[in-house]
C-alpha cells in the first residue's frame, strides 16, 4: 500500500518561462535595483521586506560580523586556498566550518538564554533578579555565558555601544538588551572581573528585538562571515600569506622537536 503523500509547499520562491518571483516579489520589478543585499537576506528568513528602522538595524548587525581580522576561520579559508586555488567555494566553506560555540556562533546562544528568560509577563522590574539567577546558575555549573566577555576587547567592546545606539534610535532597545546589560553586570560582579558584552551577545539581543527565530541566528552570522571570507582569499590572491603560515609553523615544529640543524 502506498505511504499517503502530504502536500509539498513553500512560499521561498518559484519561477517560469518568463516570471521569476521571490516571496511573493516579481525580482526584475520589484526587486532589483530597488533592494539591497541586506534587505533581500530579511526577504528571505522573515518572509517580508523590513521597514525602514529594521532595516538600519540588520544591516548594522550583519555589517558588524562580516569581518574582524585574522582568525581562526580566515586562517584556514586562506590554507584551504592554498591547497585547493581551483575551489574559491572549498575555501569559503573551509572558514564557514569554524562558525561555532566560539567564534560568532556565540550569537545563538546569547539569543536562545535572552529569549527564554524574557517571557510576555516579564517587565523591567524582573530583569535584575534574572540576571542574578541566569550568571548564579552558569557560575555554579561552570558554564560560559554567551556574549559576555572579550579576550581583546576591555572594558568595552567597541561594537556594542554603537550597535545599542543604532537600536534606541530606531526603537528596538528592549527588555532583550536590558537583561543582557544586567547580566554583564551581574557576571562582572560575581567573578570580580571585568565581562564586557562583546557583538555577538549584543546581535544576539538586537536579534530578538526583532523577532527573529533564534534558531536561524547562527545562520545569519555564516551569512555575514562568508562575505568577509571572500574578502580574505581575494586579499590572498594578490597578497598571499598561507604559504608563509605552514612554513612558520613547520619550522617552528621541527625546532621545537630538535630537528633543526
Amino acid at each position: 500500500m502506498a505511504r499517503p503523500r502530504n502536500p509539498i509547499t513553500s512560499q521561498m520562491g518559484w519561477s517560469t518561462k518568463d516570471r521569476i518571483v521571490v516571496r511573493g516579489h516579481d525580482l526584475p520589478s520589484e526587486l532589483l535595483g530597488h533592494v539591497g543585499f541586506g534587505d533581500m537576506a530579511y526577504l528571505e528568513v522573515m518572509g517580508r521586506l523590513p521597514d525602514e528602522h529594521e532595516s538600519v538595524v540588520f544591516n548594522s548587525l550583519l555589517v558588524t560580523l562580516v569581518e574582524h581580522g585574522m582568525t581562526p576561520s580566515a586562517i584556514a579559508a586562506r590554507l584551504t586556498y592554498l591547497g585547493a586555488p581551483e575551489s574559491l567555494q572549498s575555501a569559503v566553506a573551509a572558514g564557514i566550518l569554524g562558525v561555532g560555540s566560539v567564534f560568532v556562533g556565540t550569537t545563538e546562544g546569547a539569543a536562545n538564554f535572552l529569549s527564554v528568560a524574557i517571557t510576555p509577563d516579564t517587565n523591567s522590574a524582573d530583569v535584575p533578579a534574572l540576571a542574578k539567577s541566569i550568571v548564579t546558575e552558569a557560575r555554579e555549573s561552570k558554564k560560559p555565558i554567551a556574549g559576555i566577555g572579550h579576550p581583546v576587547h576591555k572594558p568595552v567592546d567597541p561594537r556594542v555601544p554603537r550597535l545599542f545606539e543604532i537600536a534606541e534610535a530606531h526603537g528596538f532597545r528592549g527588555l532583550y538588551v536590558a537583561l543582557l546589560e544586567a547580566v554583564a553586570e551581574e557576571a562582572s560582579a560575581q567573578y570580580d572581573r571585568v565581562l564586557p558584552i562583546n557583538a555577538t551577545g549584543a546581535i544576539g539581543a538586537l536579534l530578538c528585538e526583532l523577532g527573529f527565530d533564534t534558531r536561524v541566528a547562527r545562520g545569519l552570522g555564516t551569512m555575514a562571515r562568508a562575505v568577509g571570507l571572500v574578502g580574505h582569499l581575494a586579499e590572498e590572491m594578490d597578497n598571499p600569506m598561507a604559504r608563509e603560515l605552514w612554513f612558520r609553523v613547520e619550522d617552528e615544529v621541527v625546532e621545537a622537536s630538535g630537528g633543526a640543524s
